[in-house]
This record gives C-alpha cells, structure tokens and sequence, in this order.
C-alpha cells in the first residue's frame, strides 16, 4: 500500500507512515528502501536488484514525504543539493506549551548522540544543528509549528523543541507529558 506522490525517471518521492523504517535494521520490520525498490520491481516487471538511493531518512515514529533517486547520477546530483543546502526538508509539529515565535526564528545548538540509549542531546561540543521555527497556530496549551532544517542531526527537532521548554506531543523520550503518536510530519 505504498503511496507514491510523485515519480519520473531520476527520482521516486512516497509517503512514508509513522512506524515504518526509513531503511532496514537488524529488527527485520518493514522499512521505506525496500517498500519503494519492490514497487518499482512489479510497476517496471524489473528482474534482478533494482537500484534505488537513499537521499535522506526520516525517525522511525515519523511520517511525511521521503525523495529516492532512481539513478546514480540523480543521487549524486541530491547528494550534492543537500551538501550544498538546496535541498530542504520542512516539517510540523505539535509542540506542548505557547510556542512565542510567530515569524520564522533560527534556533542553533550544538547536539550529540548518545549511542547506547538511542537518545541526542545538547552538547557544546557536539555538532552544529539548526533550524528555523514559527508558531502558526495555538490551542488546547498546543502549538502547530512549522520547521525547517538546515542541518539534519538525530532526533534534532525533538531535541530542539524539548530544549526550548516545547515537547513534541507524544514524545515522552525527550520530555512529553502524553504518551501517543509522536506528532511530527515532513510535508515539504
């Protein structure tokens, strides 16, 4: 039940659910690579290993939009935009609390990962991670934010968010007082 949002001969975009895996780990559940590489083994009758690269990946617990490159040539190409920050990934989130920012505002920390327990956190000496934020509406103690990377590291928005006070809803790893969905979605 893959759905495919838009595809042509260099790339392949999908949706990917919440709980589905951006590629395959060693649990051996569903993952988005091989979803879309057998999609594309029964639409085209392809025998044999279909090629198809990984531009980026989304956490497990969230859904939106994922690009695949069809070729190398347009994965290297992708590679490259990201390097060079052309490529840009935009979500929304529902964060707990007021959210203040009603016009976009850079937000940067410095993020490490923690290995063992799967979990980042805020470490001058880690990595520069940041992102721009906004506010776009409030309700129920809830804010509907929108957010875009310039940097991609682990679990950077739920860190982020969790460190300005505002949980994402649901992500009771770093901080949220509700156990549900985790509310976080690449639509852009």
């Amino acid at each position: 039940n893959l759905e495919v949002l838009y595809e042509d001969n260099h790339v392949i975009v999908a949706y990917k659910p919440a709980g589905i895996l951006s590629q395959a780990d060693n649990t051996g559940d569903k993952d988005m690579l091989t979803l879309v590489k057998e999609y594309i083994k029964r639409k085209y009758n392809k025998e044999g290993n279909v090629f198809l690269g990984l531009v980026h990946r989304l956490d497990r617990m969230t859904s939106g939009v994922m690009v695949f490159a069809r070729t190398s040539k347009a994965a290297m190409r992708l590679s490259e935009d990201i390097k060079n920050h052309n490529f840009y990934k935009e979500y929304l989130a529902v964060c707990e609390g007021e959210v203040t920012e009603y016009s976009p505002t850079e937000l940067i920390n410095y993020l490490s990962k923690d290995e063992k327990n799967n979990k980042s956190y805020i470490d001058p000496n880690g990595k520069e991670a940041v992102l721009t934020y906004q506010n776009i509406k409030f309700k129920n103690n809830k804010s509907l934010v929108k957010i875009k990377l310039k940097t991609g590291r682990h679990h950077q928005i739920r860190v982020q968010m969790s460190n300005l006070g505002h949980p994402l809803y649901g992500d009771i790893k770093y901080g949220s007082k509700y156990q549900d969905n985790l509310a976080l979605q690449a639509y852009k």
